[in-house]
């Protein structure tokens, strides 16, 4: 499949209106493409800096994806990034939508402490006290 950047950017401008996503970086986003990371515990919202957005390029560009928001975690596993995206298989986006419902994404995670624990999930989430959203689960 090849679904155009700007048809899954209006799909994920419609996930992140559905989730109560912040305005302003979901404003920024429609602009100009603009993405931000989501830091625990609540959620506040910041600039990508310029080595993640080097790994979001490159994952977009292996996947043929759109990451639309980045949510940060600190566990006991480590530091992990999970790339939350709208991926290039529309058949999907319907699913992608239900869960969102029940607090649920899908993204990529990175686990910097221990790379080859990196993988596709659906994680929980919900909107932080800070404007941005959180991972749960």
């Amino acid at each position: 499949m090849n679904v155009s950047r700007e048809e899954k950017k209006v799909e994920a401008l419609n996930r992140m209106k559905k989730i109560g996503y912040f305005g302003l970086a979901k404003e920024k986003f429609r602009r100009s493409n603009k993405i931000f990371v989501n830091e625990p515990p609540f959620g506040a919202v910041y600039d990508v800096d310029p080595a993640l957005a080097k790994t979001v390029k490159e994952f977009e560009e292996e996947h043929n994806a759109l990451v639309y928001m980045v949510l940060r975690s600190k566990t006991e596993f480590g530091k992990m990034d999970s790339l939350i995206y709208v991926s290039d298989h529309p058949e999907e986006w319907e699913y992608d939508n239900d869960d969102l419902r029940y607090g649920l994404m899908m993204s990529y995670t990175i686990n910097y402490d221990a790379p080859d624990c990196s993988e596709f999930g659906s994680i929980g989430f919900r909107r932080g006290a800070g404007a941005g959203m959180v991972r749960v689960a």
